[in-house]
């Protein structure tokens, strides 16, 4: 069976419902949609996507901040929010699916904000998070997506030399998501397309998207056990309601298996 998985950083989902912006899933029609950036808890957006009958929420403590969301036509194994670190878990970032054949987890990494004030939090969360994942990832294979908040490499984004020292762009971020890399995960998108251009992230104000002057911070990895199964993935930059766009994989899996 093909499986598609769409992923995308909404920047507060009743905003982008108001816009509309879920227009594009009757065409798409991913199996697993996996949302960041809520910043909102169930009751506040009753009947959303009925065609999804598990809808999964990982919402922050602080209200109306962060938060995580999967809806899937998929019944869940188990479902786990967080990465079991009291200091990283109250903001609702990490939000595990467990299904047949793999473990799909949705993320939205902090960000290590202007100034770089929250950077060695940020070193601490990609630490604690690749043990995570690595220790899902002996148990069966591992799908991870989300907004990751880092351009990996310098093809990742417009302006690489003005860039360098720059939240999203320091060496000790790109380093982290090095790291996921060395352990075995793979960029699905840079799979299939080695080439730059790509982008999932543009400043608003700038009018950044209408010149293509962006980032590439949004990713679908997966397990190296899985790479052989990567038959798409895309980003999808015409999708307008958020300062992200989304972006997805295709999975060709065995009959039955998910």
């Amino acid at each position: 069976m093909e499986l598609k998985i769409i992923s995308w950083n909404v920047n507060g989902l009743r905003a982008a419902l108001r816009k509309g912006a879920f227009a594009f899933l009757k065409e798409q029609d991913p199996h697993l949609l996996c949302l960041q950036e809520t910043r909102a808890l169930p009751e506040d957006v009753p009947e959303i996507f009925p065609e999804y009958t598990h809808q999964l929420w990982s919402p922050a403590e602080r209200r109306g901040y962060s938060g995580t969301a999967v809806f899937t036509r998929l019944a869940p194994l188990s479902v786990h929010r967080g990465i079991g670190v009291p200091e990283h878990d109250r903001e609702g970032r990490v939000l595990t699916v467990e299904l047949d054949r793999f473990f799909l987890v949705n993320l939205y990494t902090p960000n290590s904000q202007r100034e770089l004030s929250r950077l060695d939090y940020r070193m601490r969360w990609d630490r604690r998070f690749l043990g995570f994942v690595c220790r899902l990832q002996r148990t069966k294979p591992v799908v991870f997506c989300g907004d990751l908040n880092v351009a990996h490499e310098e093809l990742d984004l417009a302006r690489p030399e003005a860039n360098h020292n720059t939240h999203g762009f320091t060496d000790q971020e790109r380093r982290g998501f090095s790291a996921l890399v060395r352990a075995g995960f793979v960029d699905t998108f840079r799979l299939l397309h080695p080439e730059g251009g790509h982008y999932t992230w543009w400043s608003v104000p700038t009018r950044a998207r209408e010149r293509n002057i962006g980032w590439r911070i949004d990713y679908v990895c997966v397990s190296k056990a899985l790479r052989e199964t990567v038959r798409e993935a895309f980003i999808l930059p015409d999708i307008q309601g958020s300062d992200h766009c989304p972006v997805g994989a295709v999975l060709d899996l065995e009959p039955g298996a998910a």
